[in-house]
């Protein structure tokens, strides 16, 4: 590979800060012996505590890594001190040793085709599908006289019974099989006493999730797109093979941004990407075990020539991404600054897609000539245009983002919410490479 990945986009994809500095502490020669390169790997050994080096390879087209190393944590620090030592130009170009060899083999070559398994009774999928139809619709009316229970003895009561309500319904909806509601409520259970317009915000919240369950009530009068968007937000899932066998959309996919939010239960990594031909923003969602990162890791700023199957919706956004042979068209290679708008179009736009998915979460957007400006009470920060008085507020205390501004416009991504923008990345005139924020 001729162009080679920085620093930060190789330690963008350590699963956590401890991973990072580890993983710099190996980025020097003195570790390694056997390192090399191609266009598409990166190999080495590495000296350890036991007898044995580490052997440590990387599939720069998934990318993707393997080492004879005990960690638990993807990529491990041997995998990052070695791309860190390739970014800085200390691995010489060669042909990979066997050992790394067979691994990148065994990656790349097709799946072969086992036994085709018994075909699925069909009588007994319409059944557990109805059944769970009936799950879903008797445990979204129960959910309707619940909130209109919370209507008629009035909001202030929310406060006084604590979260113990809500932890109740919500496990009532999950005994319904209907975890988008489940997740919505422990949402709801969290607002009461969270700041002085609570009531205001539990109303607001409330209202969307009646909304949802008459919406699923009679989803047989929505349009396709709407119906699904309601299953999506009930919690239905899309087999991701049955995706990736129907219409995909191949474009240059640039990485926008990458981060991860954990739970006790649950990494969720959220991987941002655009097409540079569609102008299509892609959202990837891969998910851990507590405790430990997901195995999809695209480092931010690169580009990728890929096949994307998006999941039906009134605004589908969340997609799929197909294995690294088949689907993807070549290595990850670095990407160009994206092309933004200003915050007042932006906002248009995160309007229009709220008209059509009243549930929606978060919408992409790139903010470009931006500048992050202190405000006065709340919110603290927002972003300004450099060239108009439109202003959009800041979720977060943007130190990072000020400091690479310093007063200067510059491009922004992030995440547009009914509470803000939350800003991913960053690119700067005087420094183009992104900055994860």
């Amino acid at each position: 590979m001729d162009e080679r990945w920085t620093a930060d986009q190789v330690l963008a994809l350590a699963p956590d800060l401890s991973s990072q500095k580890a993983g710099s502490r190996l980025s020097a020669p003195a570790p390694w012996s056997g390192a090399g390169a191609d266009d598409t790997a990166v190999w080495g050994l590495c000296a350890g505590s036991g007898s044995k080096p580490y052997q440590t390879v990387v599939d720069l087209t998934g990318p993707g890594s393997k080492c004879t190393c005990p960690s638990r944590k993807f990529p491990c620090k041997h995998a990052l001190g070695l791309l860190l030592l390739w970014s800085g130009g200390s691995v010489a170009a060669a042909a990979p040793p066997d050992w790394a060899t067979l691994w990148l083999d065994s990656r790349r070559r097709p799946t072969e085709r086992k036994a085709e398994p018994s075909a699925p009774n069909p009588a007994a999928v319409a059944r557990r599908r109805a059944q769970r139809a009936q799950r879903v619709a008797a445990g979204a009316a129960e959910l309707e006289q619940r909130l209109a229970d919370l209507l008629r003895d009035g909001l202030a009561g929310a406060e006084r019974e604590g979260y113990q309500r809500w932890d109740e319904i919500a496990a009532r909806m999950v005994d319904a099989q209907a975890p988008g509601l489940a997740s919505r409520v422990r949402e709801l259970g969290a607002l009461p006493g969270s700041g002085g317009d609570w009531p205001s915000r539990l109303l607001e919240e409330a209202s969307l999730l009646h909304l949802l369950t008459r919406g699923y009530a009679h989803q047989d009068r929505l349009p396709a797109p709407l119906a699904a968007t309601v299953r999506t937000r009930i919690g239905f899932t899309t087999d991701t093979a049955g995706l990736l066998a129907g219409p995909t959309v191949r474009d240059r996919w640039l990485v926008l941004a990458q981060h991860d939010a954990a739970d006790d239960r649950l990494t969720t990594r959220r991987v941002w990407l655009l097409g540079e031909a569609t102008g299509r923003a892609a959202l990837l969602l891969s998910f851990g075990a507590a405790g430990r990162a997901p195995e999809l890791a695209l480092p931010v700023g690169l580009t990728l020539d890929a096949d994307l199957a998006y999941h039906p919706a009134a605004r589908p956004l969340r997609a799929a991404l197909g294995p690294v042979r088949g689907e993807r068209h070549g290595p990850p290679v670095p990407g160009s600054v994206p092309p933004g708008t200003p915050v007042g179009p932006a906002l248009a736009a995160y309007g229009a897609a709220l008209a059509d998915d009243p549930w929606l979460d978060a919408w992409p957007v790139v903010l470009t000539d931006v500048v992050p400006i202190p405000g006065h009470g709340e919110p603290s920060w927002q972003l300004a245009d450099a060239g108009t008085p439109d202003a959009v507020p800041l979720t977060t205390r943007p130190w990072r983002l000020a400091a690479l501004s310093g007063g200067h416009p510059v491009t922004v991504f992030g995440e547009l919410g009914h509470r803000g923008f939350h800003p991913l990345t960053a690119w700067s005139p005087a420094a183009p490479d992104p900055v994860p924020l």
